[in-house]
């Protein structure tokens, strides 16, 4: 097992990371793992599996603040997150059976594809800040479904499920921006605690880097939230926007450099 470092220096850049992580986890309701993994990996010298594991560690108290701030403006849709978090769990196990037998490549670019409809969708679909999640027959079908597809692309490519969820519950049911990320936060939970048990397990943790990240990330993710409420949803959705299309591009690089291999 690789061990990281523990000077000054690294302290202050797992710091740092973290309270950039949790500004972009409050702000957007994703769970900060697109900043926090490839940060670790290329300033903090970390393995990618021990990155991501951390990562994940440090997304629990991360995504628990962000839960409470948007609770307090009554932006969380309890019992739909907790559907979405079952199915997830469920599409991850389904998703890291899939990882030996499916072309990775594949699935990325498809992704890809997915991401690039997202954007364009934002631009277009501006939800009520009014608008709320009826749970119904057929909506709760709709949120296992995309619970499940959630957890696949979990397990396949790593993605946090924010990035899936949010535009999910803004685009194809019709919530405000406010509520599909206060539960989007919500859903990563029981799935970063679940991930970090099986991390620790295996070693691929740095709990005092993931300390260091989630408690710094916790004094901006609330300052995160505040700034999504003053936004005006057609700003909100044009900065999720961009946000989508940094991560499609950081999608489309581990693809290129994945061809390149074979």
């Amino acid at each position: 097992m690789t061990t990281n470092p523990r000077t000054p220096r690294a302290v202050l850049l797992y710091l740092v990371i973290g309270l950039a992580a949790g500004l972009l986890s409050g702000l957007f309701g994703v769970g900060g793992g697109t900043v926090i993994v490839p940060l670790l990996t290329l300033l903090g010298g970390f393995e990618p599996r021990r990155a991501a594991g951390t990562s994940l560690a440090a997304i629990v108290p991360i995504a628990t603040i962000g839960v409470i701030s948007y609770a307090v403006h009554g932006a969380v849709a309890w019992i739909p997150a907790l559907i979405l978090a079952a199915a997830a769990v469920v599409g991850a196990q389904l998703g890291t059976w899939l990882l030996a037998r499916l072309p990775v490549g594949v699935v990325r670019w498809a992704f890809i594809v997915f991401l690039a409809v997202v954007v364009v969708g934002l631009f277009f679909v501006i939800p009520s800040r009014d608008a709320h999640l009826e749970l119904t027959v057929l909506s709760t079908l709709a949120l296992i479904a995309t619970g499940v597809v959630t957890g696949i692309l979990s397990g396949l490519l790593g993605v946090g499920g924010g990035i899936i969820v949010v535009p999910a519950l803004m685009l194809g049911f019709g919530v405000s921006d406010l509520v599909a990320k206060g539960t989007s936060l919500l859903t990563m939970i029981p799935t970063a605690i679940s991930g970090t048990v099986g991390n620790i397990r295996r070693k691929n943790v740095d709990l005092v880097a993931a300390a260091c990240v989630g408690l710094a990330a916790c004094t901006t993710t609330a300052l995160g939230a505040w700034l999504a409420t003053l936004l005006n949803p057609q700003l909100a959705n044009i900065l999720f926007a961009l946000f989508v299309v940094f991560i499609a591009v950081q999608m489309a690089v581990k693809a290129v450099r994945g061809r390149q291999k074979v």
